[in-house]
């Protein structure tokens, strides 16, 4: 990422340009906020491409098409202008390396994890090619990595199957050393899917040897070689990938394997063939080897270990904005608005970067409940309307104290959203019980369901509550947010309306990754497994994943908790987590640990937080003991937990928050959908998926959700870690903030 230069503009079609990306033959892409805060990579097409009007026919066409892309491993095309005098097109911003990044800088990768990146590529093909299009630049720079899986980007010269080119007949499009001899082959007729599956199958050989199938160096000689030479696939082991990539790479188009096929056989290797060093899986071990198209991912367990480091450290500098060359320190007009009674603002972290600059970007109704943000203005003449809110919620059963805190949280941002002067419309919270069962859940369900002044719900607050009125309330096309739940268990086709605010329990393990290997540099890790699904679960993601690129033991309890730790010991670790949901466990660890001097990083997941493992534990063994959890503090919120105090005469719970968050991000969708509609009417079915559209900044997270149908979280800003300091547990703050232990 490089500043902007003094020739470059300071917006583009509403987008407020930051920095350069990169720069090409087809032009410059920049880093770009769009009006409603997100951030995109907007690529502006030179001049001269432009001039003739044939060339933006074609572009608008074609990248109209491709602009109604969706798929979980895909950044299409979100925004473009093909009249523009420079045409112009964005996509979503992904902060992650490229394939070639990592290959190069760090040699091939294991070939378990060329299989599962195969797999994930060759499905998103698939659903490109099923949507009539052929990407025709499928390349290692073209395929960013991230935690929870690949991103296909680039789709400028993406062009509906059998259109003309964008460029003249005789001109190769794509990259020379990943195109089909078909595409080589300048002037040749039409370039079908089958090009790209061949460009896939130079991606995958690529990532297995670190070597290009058909060399380097002069481009007109691999043009050559790609037509008339077999490839050289030296370094890709023998076996399925092997098969799987010589028939990618045949010439002959029809000789190839369809990209849906690709992806069968490469999942159904996967799905063979566990490693031998991987310990015997437990009972759910076997979700790390779902199928590519599964909606859930476990976060860094595709990847190898050198690379979850370097993803991680590339999400947590991505953000580091440099300052336009020749410019101007940031004017008063890109700062923080003042917090309360004049107090001056907190420097924004990197987590709330998005939320920079929203006085004049309004990042998707930002701070619309955020203490001091009031921008003034008035809802002009008449009454506003009003809008209702279902609150459902386990109020008197097991899980009465988080849905207490939801409750409270909620009534304090309904009554914060009416005080202002400029909200322009008026919240109003039904609020109704569970009791903590599956038959009081349905019941409250079709309730919300039934009554049409309802617009969304918050809630429900236990796991088999949501089972139960997911699919009512997708019936009804009503949107529903879950704040403390990561939607475990609710049925794929029930999910549609659920908005997950919360990081999947399962992503839980990255936290320590990124810790251990950043803040700790742990290279040696011993797990101490408990015999909990969730607790196989944890250990088979860190053993996927080694902190430090080193090696990880994992240590079973069916002997004792003590026997567990004296055989993860003799391991001679630097760090020893515990997995598994039991405090008293935990603190059984922790002492063990104790007796053995061992002062190494030590913990485990948020089930471990609180008094009763402290009260187990001892002052001394609990001391430093570490979780990883996917809510914040509620003392750390700020004005929210000062206004929560002042409210309730009590500090705010665990979850309070997150759930006063909720409510902000329903009322933020419900003012953009008011900007475009004609009358007050907003209806649920339109509110349910403007939940996701856009980000919203919080006062404890940036809401932010994938743009496909999983409608997935982003991770960054959802996990967070505590520490045992001086007999209490201390909020260290975002994972990927942490800077240094202790």
């Amino acid at each position: 990422m490089r500043a902007l230069t003094p020739d470059d503009p300071g917006t583009l079609g509403g987008h407020r340009l930051l920095a350069r990306l990169g720069a090409g033959g087809m032009g410059v892409v920049y880093l770009a906020r769009t009006p409603g805060g997100a951030l995109v990579a907007l690529k502006v097409i030179r001049a001269e491409h432009a001039a003739d009007p044939g060339f933006r026919a074609r572009f608008r066409r074609e990248v109209t098409a491709a602009g109604r892309l969706r798929g979980r491993w895909l950044v299409p095309v979100v925004a473009a202008d093909a009249e523009a005098r420079e045409p112009w097109l964005a996509t979503e911003f992904v902060p992650g390396p490229t394939l070639t990044e990592t290959v190069d800088g760090y040699g091939p990768w294991p070939e378990r994890a060329v299989l599962r990146l195969g797999a994930y590529l060759a499905g998103t093909l698939a659903d490109v090619h099923r949507a009539g299009l052929v990407h025709r630049d499928v390349k290692p720079g073209n395929v960013l990595l991230t935690l929870d899986g690949p991103r296909l980007i680039d789709f400028g010269i993406a062009r509906v199957a059998g259109a003309t080119a964008l460029t003249e007949s005789d001109v190769v499009i794509g990259s020379p050393g990943y195109l089909a001899p078909e595409q080589a082959r300048t002037g040749t007729g039409d370039v079908g899917p089958p090009a790209d599956v061949f460009a896939l199958g130079c991606v995958l050989a690529y990532a297995a040897s670190a070597r290009r199938p058909f060399g380097t160096g002069n481009p007109a000689a691999v043009l050559f070689r790609t037509v008339h030479e077999p490839p050289d696939l030296s370094g890709v082991p023998e076996g399925a990938l092997r098969g799987w990539v010589e028939r990618c790479l045949r010439k002959t188009p029809e000789e190839r394997p369809a990209a849906a096929e690709l992806a069968a056989g490469l999942s159904a290797v996967l799905s063979a063939a566990r490693p031998v060093d991987e310990p015997e899986p437990g009972p759910e071990a076997a979700r790390a080897d779902t199928p590519p198209d599964a909606t859930v991912v476990d976060a860094a367990s595709w990847l190898p270990p050198a690379v979850v480091r370097i993803v991680a450290e590339r999400s947590a500098r991505a953000l580091d904005i440099p300052a336009p060359i020749g410019d101007a320190p940031a004017t008063s007009s890109e700062e923080p608005a003042p917090g309360p009674a004049g107090r001056p603002p907190a420097r924004p972290t990197r987590r709330r970067f998005l939320a920079a600059g929203t006085a004049a970007a309004g990042i998707a109704g930002a701070g619309l409940l955020a203490y001091g943000l009031s921008r003034g203005g008035t809802s002009g003449a008449g009454t506003p309307p009003v809008h209702t809110l279902g609150l459902h919620a386990d109020l008197s059963g097991p899980g009465k104290d988080t849905g207490r805190a939801h409750e409270r949280a909620a009534r304090l941002a309904v009554d914060r959203h009416n005080a202002r002067d400029d909200a322009g419309f008026r919240l109003a919270l039904e609020v109704a019980d569970d009791g903590g069962d599956r038959e009081g859940a349905a019941r409250v369900a079709r309730r919300f369901a039934d009554d049409a002044a309802v617009r969304a719900v918050i809630g429900p607050t236990t796991d088999a509550a949501a089972r139960a009125a997911a699919g009512v309330y997708r019936a009804a096309r009503l949107g529903a947010v879950l704040v403390n739940l990561d939607g475990t268990g609710v049925p794929e086709a029930d999910a549609e309306t659920l908005a997950v605010t919360r990081a999947a329990e399962e992503l839980l393990p990255a936290a320590f990754l990124v810790y251990l290997s950043n803040v700790g540099s742990v290279t040696r890790t011993a797990v101490v497994r408990d015999e909990s699904d969730a607790a196989w679960e944890f250990a088979q993601a860190v053993n996927d994943n080694p902190p430090g690129g080193g090696s990880v033991t994992v240590h079973g309890t069916e002997d004792g908790i003590a026997a567990a730790v004296g055989s993860a010991l003799s391991q001679d670790p630097q760090a020893v987590l515990y997995a598994g949901g039991s405090p008293a466990n935990a603190a059984r660890c922790a002492r063990a640990l104790k007796a053995a001097d061992f002062t190494g990083p030590r913990g485990g997941t948020w089930q471990t937080l609180g008094p009763a493992f402290l009260s187990a534990a001892g002052a001394a063994a609990a001391e430093g003991w570490l979780c990883a959890t996917p809510f914040t503090d509620p003392a750390a919120a700020g004005d929210f937990a000062a206004a929560y105090r002042d409210a309730y005469g009590t500090a705010p719970s665990r979850w309070a928050p997150e759930a006063y968050d909720a409510v902000g991000l329903v009322a933020a969708a419900v003012a953009r959908l008011k900007r475009t509609a004609v009358d007050d009417t907003v209806e649920r079915g339109a509110l349910a998926q403007e939940l996701f559209r856009d980000a919203y900044r919080g006062v404890v997270k940036d809401l932010r959700f994938a743009q496909d149908r999983t409608h997935q979280p982003e991770l960054s800003g959802s996990l967070f870690l505590y520490e045992v300091r001086d007999g209490a547990f201390a909020f260290l703050g975002p994972y990927d903030e942490v800077r240094q232990a202790g």
